[in-house]
């Protein structure tokens, strides 16, 4: 009995050592400061989306994540950062739909845009808003065609995006191709300064998301004409759609994700994703999305590896529709 009694106890302990080390190794994540790299200015949706993950993120850790602005070449310098990082999960990407676009429209990057970066968990997707400036007398989009076509060269529009193949450029030059007229694309760095130039007047058109658009619409600057969706939106519900104003077939959806570097280990994956869906669909995070215009949006673990490769492949196909030239 004592034997017996002994060993039980020492049955016991190694299982209690066991279950402590693995709570030890548990609690070693995070072990220092966590950083979000987002890869373009702030102000914008991309911005506003990763600095909402990751201030609930830490909160959930018990760890300060510092959100650093690393904006240039259309998102693909902050992106590259990333690439070159430990994927120990202590250093995550926020990024956009922006990201696929551009990366089928580069004819080189350092590296590969379809494996150098994983997605940890998605965020949310919304139809982006068409945007004029109050200047051009037009009520609708299917007003604003008609100015172009009756006479091109005095309502020739300029339209803003925040930088060449971004979500901005691609969704412009697709509903030009839709829209059968010509319109001349302005770049600039960011999205907040595209939409600073359709507030004053620079550019005459600005497709983006409503986080970026609605504050100058509600100050009266910028007038909006539709949403992108193939369907009504039910963030908008008075909003009609593009396409159903004489572009058929136009349809553009915006998303948001968290990414980090490509080989992270598949447990830490799996615990950032959990933390990350659990974030997405709390009510806190719904009543953001909700000032966001935009939905949550979970995709499965087991479909985000393919998430990258689907999305760049689907852009390359939209670039060669809207003529949009690798770079």
């Amino acid at each position: 009995m004592k034997v017996s009694t002994f060993a039980s106890s020492a049955a016991i302990a190694a299982l209690s050592l066991v279950a402590a080390q693995g709570a030890l190794a548990q609690g070693a994540f995070p072990s220092k400061t966590m950083v979000m790299i987002v890869p373009y200015t702030p102000g914008g949706s991309a911005d506003a989306m990763s600095r909402a993950i990751a201030t609930r993120l830490g909160t959930a850790l018990g760890r300060n994540i510092v959100v650093d602005n690393r904006p240039g070449a259309s998102g693909m310098i902050g992106t590259e950062m990333v690439t070159k990082a430990d994927p120990d999960g202590h250093t995550l990407l926020g990024h956009t739909s922006s990201y696929p676009a551009t990366a089928a429209v580069r004819a080189k990057l350092p590296f590969d845009p379809a494996k150098s970066i994983i997605p940890v968990g998605m965020t949310a997707r919304a139809p982006m808003l068409f945007a004029i400036h109050p200047s051009v007398p037009a009520k609708s989009v299917k007003e604003l065609i008609a100015l172009v076509k009756r006479d091109p060269k005095k309502y020739f529009l300029n339209y803003g995006s925040s930088g060449t193949g971004g979500n901005n450029h691609f969704s412009g030059a697709l509903f030009a191709s839709a829209a059968g007229i010509k319109m001349q694309h302005v770049p600039y760095k960011g999205i907040s300064l595209a939409v600073t130039a359709i507030a004053s007047g620079e550019v005459e058109v600005v497709i983006a998301s409503s986080s970026a658009l609605l504050p100058q619409r509600d100050s009266g600057r910028i007038r909006i004409l539709g949403v992108t969706s193939a369907e009504k939106s039910p963030l908008f519900p008075d909003l009609p759609t593009v396409a159903s104003q004489g572009a058929p077939g136009y349809e553009y959806e915006l998303w948001w994700g968290t990414f980090a570097p490509a080989g992270m280990a598949p447990d830490r994956l799996k615990f950032l994703y959990n933390e990350i869906q659990k974030i997405v669909v709390s009510p806190d995070m719904k009543k953001f999305l909700d000032t966001q215009g935009a939905e949550a949006w979970q995709l499965p673990l087991n479909q985000l590896a393919d998430l990258l490769p689907k999305e760049i492949a689907r852009y390359k196909k939209a670039a060669q529709l809207a003529g949009i030239q690798p770079q």
